[in-house]
């Protein structure tokens, strides 16, 4: 599957193979979130891999997830990103340099590369924004700064969704 196929096929998928991912497909998709670029090389992500049942139940124990299909995926990357990865900058008035908007920008190159990859490698996915943020990061026991601003989950298609409806070229270009 090339690139074209891959942004041209895909689909959010919501019901999963009782099927584990390998770890070396896991090892797969997180190298290719690694090689993403971002702003001042300060590559600000970091990933938690969620397998387990037990880590699951202790997810939906504490309403981590609004949608109960999240829990059921064989593998959840949790996104996360370090807004203090960035050199500090002097900042023209009009200029967004936000670190916390920077670093949401970056983790989200990287967790296109993520999902390319993994439409490669015949797996399904669903970025999840749709959670409790906060609770997650102290789940996760982040450091304060730390933002966790979504969640993928992963794993085999036991779904065929069929194309969305897509603005026209001409409806998105100014």
């Amino acid at each position: 599957m090339d690139v074209k196929e891959a942004i041209a096929e895909g689909r959010s998928i919501r019901a999963y193979k009782p099927k584990n991912v390998p770890d070396d497909l896991v090892t797969e998709l997180v190298d290719a979130a690694r090689l993403a670029p971002s702003g001042n090389n300060a590559q600000p992500w970091v990933f938690k891999i969620i397998k387990s049942k037990k880590d699951k139940d202790e997810l939906k124990k504490n309403n981590i997830f609004k949608q109960d299909f999240v829990y059921t995926a064989p593998l959840l990357i949790v996104c996360c990103a370090d807004p203090s990865a960035y050199p500090s900058a002097k900042v023209k008035p009009g200029f967004d340099m936000s670190n916390e908007m920077r670093a949401i920008r970056d983790l989200s190159i990287a967790a296109q590369n993520l999902i390319l990859r993994a439409a490669e490698l015949g797996l399904g996915t669903c970025y999840i924004g749709w959670m409790d943020k906060e609770k997650m990061r102290k789940y996760l026991g982040l450091p304060d700064g730390f933002i966790v601003p979504y969640t993928i989950t992963v794993g085999y298609a036991d779904e065929s969704p069929g194309a969305r409806p897509r603005k026209n070229i001409d409806e998105i270009l100014l």
